[in-house]
């Protein structure tokens, strides 16, 4: 089934490949295909190309330095930018707090974050979950404390992704321990991570990785006016976040690219004698998988027309349809790769002089695989978005 996409849109799809071809930095692109890490000062530059492009915010509105683009425009984007690949904008800033801010912030916030963000001149990380918070966010316990004309927050937050990076996070803070639902007396804070009382300290993931960390924060002061829209409202706020973060978890030109790379593995390794490629009932399962990964696409362009129908501050709940199935994909897809490498796969190690000469190129497999458990947990478990169609779609 092909998708129907109109002249403007088809060539606004050429446009943004052919920016890639000529911008984007050989050795980023390079890392990216190896499965390399790329380093945050790689990041960086390539993400200040793309807004110098006018792109690094597109989404947004054309008043904060966006483009306006349609939700079909802004799916298209992403999805040559999986597919290159090369690394999407930081979304805690530009599809997370930005939107947040620009949506129900001040005007001086306005003015002061949006422009920052666009140009990567703060690196945000997400202060939600907590130890004993995850699924269940509106348990936190990190709290706030009016004193004066400031917060004194005090808490810990975990799992906060590049928070080694971070110079700014936006946390959720109980602010009304009093309140009588736990979704209520929470507010949305955006705090300067160099702040004194912030401690942060990595957790290593089963794949060897550090992307991850525990955020302390001990008698922590932030001006009020870091608070976002009105007091005790960030439940509201954290799920108009929550809707834009889902949607982009299904990384449909993610799990294209993997596809790609699948076919292109499984052509050269061998198993019995003959190309795994071959194999019928590998076969089988890649097919099942592509199939799959067309619904999605499909699935996810519907939820793109009809974003428009997603009021101010509300969740749109088809996003959790996109959040189970793309994490399911994108686990299936780094399985396959296992079962390509079989006996192959090897510790992901940085240093070239310590990994599989023979089959180096292996050695970022096993490690994705591990990692990629996680997709089905953040974001909201798969368990917590299959609750919420229940409620919100089918109304049991």
């Amino acid at each position: 089934m092909d998708l129907a996409f109109t002249k403007e849109e088809q060539a606004f799809r050429e446009e943004v490949r052919q920016f890639l071809r000529n911008n984007v930095p050989p050795q980023t692109r390079r890392k990216l295909v190896e499965g390399r890490h790329v380093s945050k000062e790689e990041m960086v530059i390539w993400w200040r190309i793309l807004n110098k492009k006018g792109w690094g915010v597109g989404h947004w509105p054309k008043e904060y330095g966006g483009a306006d683009w349609t939700g079909v425009q802004r799916y298209i984007f992403n999805e040559e930018l999986q597919m290159f690949p090369v690394p999407v904008p930081l979304a805690f800033g530009v599809s997370m707090v930005g939107p947040v801010i620009y949506t129900f912030g001040n005007e001086a916030q306005k003015n002061y974050y949006l422009p920052r963000i666009a140009n990567v001149d703060d690196w945000w990380c997400q202060g939600f979950s907590e130890p004993g918070s995850g699924s269940d966010l509106a348990s936190l316990r990190t709290k706030a404390e009016r004193k004066s004309d400031k917060w004194i927050i005090n808490g810990q937050k975990t799992w906060t992704t590049l928070a080694q990076y971070a110079d700014m996070i936006f946390c959720l803070c109980r602010t009304d321990p009093g309140a009588k639902k736990k979704q209520a007396g929470i507010s949305f804070i955006l705090v300067d991570m160099k702040s004194k009382g912030i401690t942060v300290r990595p957790i290593q993931t089963f794949d060897g990785g550090d992307e991850v960390n525990e955020v302390f924060f001990d008698d922590v002061e932030v001006p009020y006016e870091n608070l976002v829209g009105e007091e005790n409202k960030g439940w509201d706020y954290a799920k108009f976040l929550l809707g834009n973060e889902r949607t982009g978890i299904a990384r449909v030109g993610v799990s294209k690219e993997r596809i790609r790379r699948i076919r292109e593995l499984a052509s050269k390794v061998e198993s019995g004698g003959r190309p795994v490629i071959e194999d019928p009932a590998f076969r089988e399962k890649l097919a099942a998988c592509e199939i799959e990964l067309k619904a999605l696409e499909l699935t996810q362009l519907r939820v793109v027309v009809d974003e428009g129908k997603q009021g101010k501050g509300e969740l749109y709940p088809a996003s959790s349809l996109l959040k189970i199935k793309g994490s399911e994909i994108q686990q299936t897809t780094t399985e396959l790769l296992m079962e390509v490498i079989g006996p192959f796969a090897a510790p992901y190690d940085e240093h070239p002089e310590s990994s599989n000469k023979a089959m180096d190129w292996t050695v970022q497999i096993a490690p994705s695989y591990f990692n990629n458990r996680k997709l089905s947990i953040y974001g909201g478990s798969n368990e917590i978005q299959r609750n919420i169609i229940s409620k919100a779609l089918l109304d049991v």
